[in-house]
């Protein structure tokens, strides 16, 4: 069946910082130079924010860029850090307290704000569809659309109303294909076309391997004399350096006696017994953690994949026919533990790029000159300072990768004439299951820890059922055949929403099972999977979580 067709100056994939950037970016330039320029923005979620989960101390550098009166406009940035606390924990009971003198200066905030990135992405579409953006939420793009030459067309949504049977229910409506001039892929972490374009273009030919981290994220209501607004409160060390994992966690007090809390798992990790959704709830009883939540009420959960790797680890960033704009090219700060100023800054750039580039009748070719005015940008040159501080963590750890990191910033400002390598894959770092003891990890109380299922219950996580799996197997064989004898099959602990079993049937025979409508779209399957043999792909337009206010 031949698909209906839309065509578009523009095509945005994902409502993140970045698309959101970049579409109200192409739309000001428009009416600044009365050139015309139509911008479609898809999103796989919902509704604009439903599939956005960040920590999230905010760095507003970008935004003022975009909307200099952003203030005047009511953005959603109500929480301006008022103190920071950084703690190295050094086992379940026992810390020590960092001095802030001692800590890389891109751990102080002054000037930065705590918010919802969801929320923020929310008032960013409001303003994006002021400017006459057209946004589509509800509609996953799925599919890449090429041209005879090889050049990016566009994109289009997938079909709804298949079964899992992959028949066609009497509600079964096909894909729309959107076709553009250029379209800029804006899909966050490990973007499944985002993943397909590199892999076509060899976007990531002499780059190193990206490197990733699992983010579990909660929101608490806490009482309010142990709310102190504004308070920022990040540590290392304990839990996961008790099985050699690295990581760290962070603690913000927001507005309305709230905290967000969660605990970053470094994906480089090589103890497969290790599970980063039980680890997060170990670091809830830590003394330093608890004295916040005791007697509080846990109100949202959340799981997402973070790119790590830095620049060392950037794709080429244009292909014929697009970008690959934000964390779908990694452009997250780990030193900073902060994306969304950079990732706008990206989107800033691309659109400039872009409007260009359509103003002088040009189309799918590739946009060489983004690369140069990329470099040009202070989100570029503030990676470049901090391209070490992610292969020092790997390679010596916390305390003394931190150390490295002291001198390397603080004192050099990044002018070290050297870039540090990290060319192992973080699939790669897994060990033999019989290399370790199996860790057994305490049941929850229910208080300040929790089982999975419940937890993504808070998610408002929902799939279709009836459709076909979102989660792909190369080989069907290999969970049980492989993954299992030599790891003791890891899916079971790293998805942080419960959706691979190891289960017996009535013959008493190991089963795998998927269990898809529980997925968060986190992708740390897509990651951390040893036999690289799960591929995430989108499911039907809408399924997922829908975040309130991650």
């Amino acid at each position: 069946m031949e698909r209906e067709s839309m065509e578009y100056d523009v095509v945005i994939v994902g409502a993140g910082p970045s698309g959101l950037a970049a579409a109200c970016k192409l739309r000001q330039l428009s009416q600044e130079s009365g050139k015309e320029i139509s911008v479609c923005l898809v999103e796989k979620g919902s509704e604009v924010g439903a599939h956005i989960v960040s920590g999230a101390v905010f760095e507003p550098k970008a935004l003022t860029e975009l909307f200099p009166n952003w203030k005047e406009l009511g953005a959603p940035l109500n929480t301006e850090v008022k103190r920071d606390d950084i703690y190295m924990l050094n086992n379940d009971s026992k810390h020590i307290k960092v001095p802030n003198f001692f800590t890389p200066k891109t751990m102080h905030n002054d000037g930065n704000y705590i918010i919802s990135l969801g929320n923020l992405c929310r008032w960013l579409a409001e303003q994006a569809e002021e400017l006459g953006v057209e946004i589509f939420p509800g509609f996953a793009a799925a599919e890449v659309v090429y041209h005879e030459d090889g050049s990016v067309k566009g994109i289009a949504t997938g079909d709804m109303g298949i079964g899992m049977d992959g028949e066609q229910k009497d509600s079964y409506m096909p894909g729309m294909e959107l076709h553009a001039k250029y379209t800029l892929f804006c899909e966050g972490c490990r973007g499944s076309l985002g993943k397909e374009l590199i892999e076509k273009f060899n976007l990531d030919e002499g780059k190193e391997p990206q490197h990733y981290g699992i983010g579990i994220k909660e929101i608490w209501e806490i009482p309010a004399e142990q709310h102190e607004q504004g308070l920022v409160v990040h540590t290392a060390g304990w839990p996961l350096a008790e099985h050699g994992a690295a990581g760290g966690s962070f603690l913000y007090h927001i507005e309305d006696n709230q905290v967000a809390l969660g605990l970053i798992t470094d994906l480089s990790y090589s103890n497969p017994w290790l599970s980063p959704f039980e680890e997060f709830q170990r670091y809830k009883h830590h003394p330093v953690v608890k004295q916040y939540l005791e007697g509080g009420k846990r109100i949202s959960y959340g799981a997402r994949a973070i790119t790590k790797g830095g620049l060392q680890s950037q794709p080429k960033m244009s292909f014929a026919g697009g970008l690959l704009l934000g964390d779908d090219a990694g452009t997250l700060n780990f030193a900073k533990i902060k994306g969304s100023h950079t990732a706008m800054k990206s989107g800033l750039v691309g659109a400039e790029v872009v409007f260009k580039a359509v103003t002088a009748d040009r189309a799918s070719d590739d946009l060489s000159e983004f690369a140069s005015e990329y470099k040009k940008s202070w989100a570029y040159k503030e990676l470049h300072t901090q391209r070490n501080f992610g292969p020092a963590q790997h390679k010596w750890g916390n305390i003394v990768g931190s150390a490295y990191a002291f001198i390397d910033i603080n004192i050099f400002n990044g002018s070290l004439p050297w870039t540090l390598s990290d060319p192992k894959p973080d699939h790669a770092q897994l060990k033999p299951a019989e290399d370790f003891a199996e860790i057994t990890y305490p049941k929850p109380d229910g208080k300040l820890s929790f089982d999975r299922l419940s937890s993504v219950f808070l998610s408002n996580t929902n799939h279709e059922e009836d459709q076909p799996c979102h989660l792909r197997l190369n080989d069907a064989s290999v969970p049980l055949s492989v993954n299992m004898p030599k790891f003791a099959e890891p899916a079971q602990r790293y998805c942080p929403a419960g959706v691979y079993e190891v289960l017996e049937d009535a013959n008493g025979e190991a089963k795998f099972q998927i269990n898809a409508q529980n997925c968060v779209h986190c992708k740390t399957c897509d990651i951390k999977d040893p036999s690289q043999n799960i591929t995430w792909i989108t499911p039907e337009g809408s399924g997922g979580p829908n975040y309130p206010n991650m």
